[in-house]
């Protein structure tokens, strides 16, 4: 089931909150994704049946993950954070801000 498949029934206070996740690659590559489920979604992706970006990377490892609120927040931020320079990304990473939103704000300007 992807995150659009959520069952129809579950009221918004109930289900998870969205999650922006990093991945580092076996050769140090970043990639920046969303889903309400991050364990499921890094399994999926190890898997090779996540992102086509990432099939054929070899081990991937969670580096970065927080809760950035609803669907539209999330893509926002996933955006912005794709934005960010390499340095940028690794610095986020090494810091891992609680708040995205705040980091990203400060960090582009």
């Amino acid at each position: 089931m992807t995150d659009k498949d959520a069952p129809l029934t579950m009221t918004d206070a109930s289900r998870p909150q969205w999650q922006l996740y990093m991945l580092r690659t076996a050769n140090g590559a970043l990639y920046t994704g969303i889903t309400r489920d991050v364990a499921r979604r890094v399994a999926q992706h190890q898997d090779g049946k996540g992102a086509k970006a990432l099939r054929g990377k070899g081990e991937l490892t969670l580096v970065y993950h927080c809760e950035v609120g609803d669907h539209t927040t999330a893509l926002r931020l996933e955006y912005r954070l794709k934005q960010l320079s390499k340095q940028q990304k690794e610095r986020l990473v090494r810091d891992q801000p609680t708040t995205l939103s705040d980091y990203i704000r400060a960090d582009v300007t």
